[in-house]
């Protein structure tokens, strides 16, 4: 079946009104999105930045914009996404480019998550066209002119099941000058959630804490990141060993090392290259290292300063299963040989509320069905 391919919002509008069955939405082809029923609808022809305005911290793209583009636009006047989307390519084996409507479709968060947000914190309006072909626009283009009701924030992580977006507005950030990284050698999963629990908590404005039972030498190591200016982030380096005196310590303030060591945690390097399933469980910090024991996993790593794990575990395993009822969901990102699915069943309440408001955008079913329900 041949690939819908619009160039315009227009086109898509029409592709959409007129499709017979269901659509496949399909934006740089990064990630694996489930059963992928019906016929492919690429959104790379949406393409292109619109608006850029440095000074207002703003940028308006179409939602098939690469991600490079955007993020060597924003380098050029010093400034970044700030909620560090991951790239998904290494660790499932995908080509193609992550594109804008991508992340914010998937709400594709960084480490930096736990200090600044999500990029669903900093969407600032959607374009998007719903199952009946209908365009919608909320939100603005520039921070002061957000208004009405907030579908930006529903269509952040509807995985293309609402609509088919076609621009993206966002509020983006000036670079940091420097950035420097605490590391702490040599702690077991429990005290290491707790001494990333104790810097978050600290005055110290940290913007990462991530924890490797197997690092690069196979040893356990724990990363605290911080960002700002040179005299303030050296303070705060300083600060932040105070804080763990009877531990060992090591500093990283090569901007570049402490960079390539935050990569390696965003696009879940541990993991590139291995086969078997790999999961990511959200819960509280404080549940994380009980909740990885129960897993039987490979291995595991943890960011969010515990609230997220990170767990390669043998093809098909069901952890929710092992894990029952907790605090927290999962959600399986690579599968191999298994029918579970991808997402979190929901609650029965919330499973019948989330059903009603897919039927009032995509009366007909057709937009990436099955991906987020059975």
């Amino acid at each position: 079946m041949t690939s819908l391919k619009p160039q315009s919002e227009a086109e898509l509008s029409e592709a959409i009104k007129s499709a017979k069955g269901p659509l496949h939405i399909r934006g740089g082809g990064t990630r694996r999105t489930g059963a992928e029923l019906g016929q492919v609808l690429e959104t790379g022809g949406l393409s292109g930045i619109s608006l850029y305005e440095p000074g207002a911290l703003t940028v308006v793209a179409g939602a098939g914009t690469p991600l490079a583009e955007i993020e060597a636009a924003l380098d050029a006047e010093n400034q970044r996404l700030a909620f560090e989307p991951m790239d998904h390519r290494g660790l499932l084996g995908t080509t193609g480019e992550p594109t804008l409507g991508g992340v914010a479709a998937a709400n594709v968060s960084g480490p930096r998550r736990i200090q600044c947000g999500a990029a669903r914190d900093f969407m600032l309006g959607v374009r998007f066209v719903d199952g009946q072909g209908s365009i919608v626009k909320n939100g603005g283009r520039v921070m002061k002119n957000v208004t009405g009701y907030d579908l930006v924030k529903l269509m952040a992580g509807s995985q293309g099941t609402l609509g088919v977006l076609t621009e993206v507005s966002l509020k983006v950030l000036p670079k940091p000058e420097t950035m420097a990284c605490l590391l702490i050698d040599g702690l077991n999963d429990r005290d290491a959630i707790t001494a990333m629990t104790r810097a978050m908590g600290s005055p110290y404005d940290v913007t990462g804490a991530a924890h490797l039972p197997k690092g690069l030498d196979g040893t356990p190591v724990t990363m605290i990141r911080i960002e700002g200016f040179s005299a303030s982030v050296a303070y705060r380096l300083e600060q932040l060993a105070g804080l763990f005196p009877n531990h060992a310590l090591r500093r990283e303030t090569d901007p570049a090392a402490v960079a390539k060591g935050w990569a390696y945690i965003r696009d879940a390097e541990p993991f590139h290259g291995t086969t078997g399933d790999v999961w990511r469980i959200s819960t509280k910090p404080t549940n994380a290292s009980d909740l990885a024991a129960q897993l039987d996993a490979k291995e595991v790593f943890y960011d969010w300063s515990g609230g997220l794990i990170w767990a390669l575990t043998p093809a098909g395993s069901d952890i929710r299963a092992k894990l029952g009822a907790f605090d927290g969901h999962a959600t399986l990102v690579r599968a191999s040989g298994t029918t579970l699915p991808l997402f979190h069943p929901q609650p029965a309440p919330v499973a019948m509320l989330s059903e009603g408001v897919r039927r009032k955008f995509d009366p007909r079913g057709i937009l990436n069905p099955g991906l987020m329900t059975a």
